[in-house]
């Protein structure tokens, strides 16, 4: 039977649940531990796909076609290890679930009722991950202590608690220390309010992380200790880091939180192996240069709308020892031609993806740009998109190219919808979704980055493509199809050939990279970002 964990915050949102949870995972992975994670939402969207990204920031996608909470990029970065549709539900799911099976006759004409039938839906929800060969389950509870909405995932906890004995769950408690300036002292009370309530749940915490913007002396720990019914020990501080966020693990490993965990458990206690997240630390505070590199996004003032975007362009640093400065662009003000200056100055220019018409002309300007110009450019699945109209328009001689998308009428559709999409009216969860194979075409830039790979497996998100009765007339203007579908209908890939580097692909690669590993498309992009800025240095 694994052994569970709770992750709850208190005081305020925003506090990082999802670094701490990963950077746990992180901590048990470096004792030997095989653990699985989770994050439960108690919103009532059946999952955040249809979600804006000015409320919930990006959709990650994982390999089984589920679109979840971006926290889940946060574990698979940390702990290296793939996430799947068991590990992100939320209350609406539950709610689903639990009607569906109303409907069905299921509960033999009861009374449906928030406990025990909505409880015991989460918690067979939470015990899925339960399986064989699994130590320990990590789950982080969307939230902040003391919502509405996050009560019965409260309850939920706390019965899997009792069921289970506390010998083999422990409850994390993540609460918010604030400093007043104006008094030069912090203050515990807000965290001790949210302690309380919830012990007035059931739920005692075995543990105390401490977000604060300074040091916590001692004889604050000791009294958070003492009001919060946690021993000294397992008063965890939890300041901002430094330098990138990829320092958490080594901090509260630091402080003795894993430690704490295999303790409580019982379980053997291994010298804790963190060398390769060390040196790669170390990578990062002591890069040997620094590379700029444009985002030219639809959501540029969102850090959250392209938080894997932004964290793979920093792995593709790291390959090459080099620290990426992101310039955030929006699409919009690379209209005009003032607009485009900028672009002149960075190593090179990323399009990511995103939907709907604001800033498409931005971002075809931008790639036109970097064609003309011959700055490195990638472009990510609405990205490759664009890439293809611009040259449609300006290579091609095709007037008015356009995406279905934005303009249904256009006189050259280059970009047009699936035709398995064309029946569907339902907006959650009916894209394209998950990983898919992609063959590579032989010597092309894309195999090249792949090393020498024939066939490649990417996750997706999107609902259009490029018009397979345009692929002839492009790839004789010079943008080849580098990577197609196996059953040869889908272009996955373009890159023109004559050029620095210039590559669109139409999954998301950055879902698939990771600070150990990163992603060798976005490796070969940010090389070739550096050798423009760093010619004579690149080559020696």
């Amino acid at each position: 039977m694994a052994k569970y964990i709770f992750i709850t915050g208190g005081v305020v949102s925003s506090l990082g649940k999802g670094l701490t949870s990963a950077s746990l995972g992180r901590l048990l992975i470096g004792r030997g531990l095989n653990i699985r994670m989770l994050k439960m939402d108690p919103y009532l969207n059946v999952d955040p796909g249809t979600m804006s990204p000015y409320q919930h920031g990006e959709v990650y996608v994982t390999d089984d076609g589920a679109e979840t909470d971006l926290d889940l990029g946060h574990y698979e970065r940390f702990t290296g290890q793939p996430t799947s549709k068991k590990s992100n539900f939320t209350a609406g799911r539950i709610y689903w679930e639990v009607l569906r099976k109303e409907r069905h006759g299921d509960y033999l004409g009861g009374t449906i009722q928030m406990i025990p039938h909505i409880t015991d839906e989460i918690k067979l929800h939470i015990r899925a991950l339960d399986e064989k060969g699994v130590d320990v389950i990590l789950c982080e509870v969307g939230g902040t202590v003391g919502d509405i909405e996050g009560l019965t995932f409260l309850e939920a906890i706390r019965q899997i608690g009792l069921e289970d004995g506390r010998d083999n769950v422990m409850y994390i408690h993540l609460t918010y220390v604030p400093f007043i300036k104006a008094a030069g002292e912090v203050k515990t009370k807000p965290s001790q309010q949210s302690v309380a309530k919830l012990r007035e749940i059931g739920i005692a915490p075995d543990v105390l992380i401490c977000r604060s913007e300074v040091q916590l002396s001692d004889d604050v720990r000791k009294k958070l200790s003492l009001f919060c019914n946690v021993p000294f020990n397992a008063v965890i501080e939890e300041q901002d880091v430094q330098h990138t966020i990829y320092e958490l693990p080594l901090v509260l490993s630091e402080q003795g939180l894993d430690e704490l965990i295999m303790v409580h458990f019982r379980l053997a206690r291994p010298p804790a192996k963190l060398q390769a997240w060390r040196k790669l630390v170390d990578t990062i505070v002591h890069p040997e240069g620094t590379v700029r590199i444009a985002v030219v996004g639809k959501y540029s003032e969102l850090q959250d709308a392209y938080k894997s975007i932004f964290e793979a362009i920093h792995h593709g640093g790291l390959a090459h020892r080099h620290r990426v400065e992101i310039v955030k662009l929006a699409a919009e003000e690379l209209e005009s031609a003032r607009g485009l200056d900028t672009l002149a100055t960075v190593g090179g220019i990323l399009v990511p993806g995103g939907f709907g018409e604001r800033g498409i002309e931005g971002k075809i300007a931008a790639i036109k740009f970097c064609r003309e110009n011959g700055i490195p450019f990638f472009g990510i699945c609405l990205g490759l998109q664009m890439a293809v109209i611009e040259f449609a328009r300006h290579v091609c001689g095709l007037e008015g190219a356009h995406t279905t998308e934005v303009n249904p009428q256009a006189p050259h559709p280059v970009v047009c919808l699936m035709a398995e999409q064309e029946q569907v009216q339902d907006l959650g969860a009916t894209m394209r979704l998950g990983a898919w194979p992609c063959n590579l075409r032989l010597g092309s830039r894309a195999a090249e980055a792949y090393g020498g790979s024939a066939c490649i497996s990417e996750r997706h998100r999107h609902r259009y493509e490029v018009n397979n009765r345009y692929r002839a007339q492009l790839e004789a203007r010079g943008l080849v199809p580098s990577g197609i579908s196996p059953d040869g209908k889908l272009v996955e890939i373009v890159e023109l050939q004559k050029h620095p580097w210039f590559l669109g692909c139409q999954f998301h690669p950055e879902f698939k990279s990771q600070p150990l590993a990163p992603h060798p498309l976005f490796q070969a992009f940010v090389g070739a970002a550096i050798h423009r800025q760093y010619p004579l240095i690149a080559e020696s």
